[in-house]
């Protein structure tokens, strides 16, 4: 058996996304980990059904063994096994995020045997996680150009507090994860805004809809509404913004109490930095895409032409194509810095970070250094 990897859970932010990472990088490389103090950094601290139905998903999806999987708890010991691709069903059990539950077990079924199709219960959009239309149109689409092929189903919306959303995944896995380069974005082709409402009046629509015209200054043709079907009221904008090489998706979740006018004002911001920058990845995407693209790296670390480490001008490649990748984003949020520090020390992976002139930055993640040890956290 692999040596044990011990992981701090109170480390950078110490929040619930140390664990998630953990889980998908021990089901990936089969090395069992005990992670300790987990969500530390949080008020309410150790594992929430959210974080418990992730854990329950990963040891469902490869057999594995732990102990500590129960509420509250602040340490938890996992035995991967072996990924199998079938049929699953995850119930969260509130309104806790289905797609945080999906970003634990997708990375393994990226590369498992066979196909896999899933149903993850619970909210499809919540605040302070990615939304369902993110997965979808953002992140998902640049997963598959790495090989896999991965399908989004939205079954039942889900808002907080009631939850009883549900999603279908379905994935085709590949043999190994092909790297790319997304450094320049290109013309703007289109921008559009679309207000989700689900058992709620459709006043609140048209108001998010005139202040988002207003201060966007986009075609009406381009600022919809549209009904979800959901177990309670619930509200969402969700911006898309297409470019030539990439599509980038910002969301801003109602809230009881908060007035429609702010909500979006909230996603006027984010979209306003977000074209203002230049840049192909926003920073919510650069976060997700450090995962998949360290695995390129990782499982290409074999077949490296070469062992030189990488530069901020030329990236690695093997002989089966570029292994890892880059981006171009916006200055490094917390989660993002935590998450390499993690890839670097699990993995062994390379990954530079250069600051541009222009203020943004370059994201570079090559195969580890034959020989160098993963250390613990």
């Amino acid at each position: 058996m692999d040596e044990c990897l011990r992981i701090d859970g109170s480390h950078g932010e110490g929040g619930g996304q140390i664990l998630r990472t953990s889980l998908a990088l021990s089901l990936l490389t089969g090395r069992p980990l005990v992670i300790e103090n987990i969500r530390a950094g949080r008020e309410r601290q150790g594992l929430q059904r959210q974080h418990l139905t992730a854990v329950r998903a990963a040891i469902e999806i490869s057999g594995a063994q732990a102990t500590g999987a129960e509420l509250g708890s602040r340490t938890l010991t996992f035995q991967p096994g072996t990924i199998r691709g079938q049929e699953f069903h995850f119930n969260v059990g509130t309104a806790g995020s289905t797609t945080l539950v999906l970003q634990t077990v997708l990375p393994a079924l990226l590369l498992a045997e066979q196909p896999t199709r899933l149903v993850i219960e619970g909210g499809t959009h919540n605040p302070w996680a990615p939304p369902f239309e993110f997965l979808q149109q953002a992140y998902v689409p640049l997963i598959n150009r790495m090989g896999p092929h991965v399908e989004l189903e939205l079954l039942q919306a889900g808002f907080a507090p009631m939850g009883g959303g549900r999603i279908e995944v379905r994935v085709t896995p590949a043999r190994r994860l092909a790297g790319w380069e997304l450094l320049e974005r290109g013309a703007i082709t289109r921008q559009q805004a679309c207000v989700l409402l689900a058992n709620l009046p459709e006043h609140i629509a048209q108001r998010e809809l005139g202040a988002i015209g207003r201060r966007l200054g986009w075609d009406e043709a381009d600022c919809t509404w549209t009904r979800l079907r959901a177990a309670g009221p619930g509200n969402a904008i969700v911006a898309t913004i297409t470019s030539e090489h990439i599509t980038e998706v910002f969301s801003s979740i109602g809230r009881q109490g908060i007035r429609a006018e702010l909500v979006a004002s909230e996603l006027v911001r984010e979209v306003r930095a977000y074209v203002k920058s230049g840049v192909p990845v926003g920073p919510h995407l650069a976060d997700q895409l450090l995962l998949p693209l360290g695995l390129s790296a990782y499982f290409a670390r074999d077949s490296a032409a070469t062992d030189t480490r990488p530069t901020a001008a030329q990236p690695r490649s093997t002989a089966h194509g570029m292994a890892g990748g880059a981006f171009r984003t916006t200055p490094l949020t917390g989660h993002s810095t935590t998450h390499i520090e993690l890839l670097r020390q699990f993995l062994g992976v390379e990954i530079v970070v250069t600051d541009e002139a222009d203020g943004t930055c370059v994201v570079r993640v090559a195969p580890p250094v034959l020989g160098e040890a993963c250390a613990d956290l």
